[in-house]
Formats: C-alpha cells, structure tokens, sequence
C-alpha cells in the first residue's frame, strides 16, 4: 500500500489475492467490493480514506 513511483497518488492496495468474504470485503486487500469497483474513479484523497479503512479492516480481522 504506497504511492506510485513520480506523483503522490495512492497506489492500489489490490495484493492479487481477491475472494469476497460474507460482507463483500475484499480478503487480500480488504477493500469493500464498492470501493474496488469505484476505485480508478476515486480522487486522491478518496483513495488515501479507503486505504487507510483497509489497514482499519485488517487491524479488526487481525483480533477476532
């Protein structure tokens, strides 16, 4: 989950591994499949909140 190489954008936090759980988040990336589909679409900023709600989501699924 870091930047592209020249600009600041957010690079996709996708790791290859996709296969939704039961609430439709993403088990590699832990993106929800909305944010997946709005992805190429989301500004920079919009890219950096899902990030940072994916580090959330992997952080919750770390403790259960």
């Amino acid at each position: 989950m870091s930047t592209t190489d020249s600009s600041n954008t957010p690079a996709s936090p996708c790791i290859r591994q996709c296969c939704l759980d039961e609430q439709d988040v993403c088990v590699g990336c832990f993106r929800t499949i909305e944010e997946i589909i709005h992805w190429s679409a989301s500004s920079d900023a919009e890219k950096t909140q899902i990030i940072e709600r994916c580090k959330q989501r992997k952080e919750q699924r770390k403790r259960c």
